[in-house]
């Protein structure tokens, strides 16, 4: 009942309202457009009947009630749930690794520690310890024959020897060598002495090779060293 009076009441304020537009337009079209009283009635209750109509439907309709907007959402079928993806297939197992086995039964500790000293190498060669053992040049040293003073006329210059300078020479001479073919005379036993035994220049007679110097030099030869000497272009 209150619904329909309500109703009602829209109705006829709504139709007030456009005949009160009507007026409107056609007072207007007469006093502005200086159209003829008959058109512009005609055109102001075609705007009444139409302004009538507007207003009736868009503020006369009745809303629906709270009760029914919720039914009607309870009554709309939920939306289908998403298809969820196919598992993918499970990777297929592996086939287990085959036990490798040695065609002959392995030695035991016992064994291998009897086969240990047997063990070489096959193939590439045994690598090479990091520090050479050193090398002895010259066996067991042995002190070689000494002169107490040079022969007649005089010692050589055993400068001529590369490798042998003026403080060297000196030290020579005191240890009783003044010739050069004392010192071709040197097996490895002398040469390792003599070797160890110049104090502040051990390793020279090895290292500079006096004896094969000496050698050449005693012959009556000389070497390109012996000849810069002679020059004087070394000392």
């Amino acid at each position: 009942m209150n619904n329909n009076q309500g109703s009602l009441s829209c109705a006829i304020t709504c139709a007030a309202v456009a005949f009160a537009g009507g007026v409107v337009a056609t007072a207007l079209l007469i006093l502005m457009a200086d159209w003829l009283p008959i058109q512009a009635i005609f055109i102001g209750l075609i705007v009444f009947a139409v302004a009538a109509v507007l207003l009736n439907v868009l503020l006369c309709r009745p809303l629906p009630a709270l009760g029914e907007i919720q039914g009607d959402a309870a009554e709309k079928p939920a939306p289908p749930a998403a298809k969820s993806a196919p598992a993918p297939d499970a990777a297929p197992a592996e086939p287990p690794a085959a036990e490798i086995k040695p065609s002959t039964p392995l030695a035991g500790e016992a064994e291998l520690a009897e086969r240990k000293g047997d063990w070489k190498y096959e193939g590439d060669a045994a690598p090479a310890s990091a520090e050479p053992e050193p090398v002895v040049a010259g066996g067991t040293p042995a002190k070689p024959e000494t002169l107490s003073a040079a022969r007649e006329g005089g010692p050589d210059n055993l400068k001529e020897i590369k490798g042998v300078g003026p403080k060297l020479e000196a030290l020579l001479h005191s240890m009783g060598f003044y010739h050069f073919d004392q010192v071709a005379s040197w097996g490895p036993g002398e040469v390792a002495w003599v070797d160890e035994n110049l104090e502040g220049f051990k390793g020279r007679v090895t290292r500079d090779n006096w004896v094969a110097q000496a050698k050449i030099l005693a012959a009556g030869g000389e070497t390109e060293f012996s000849k810069k000497v002679d020059k004087g272009g070394v000392y």
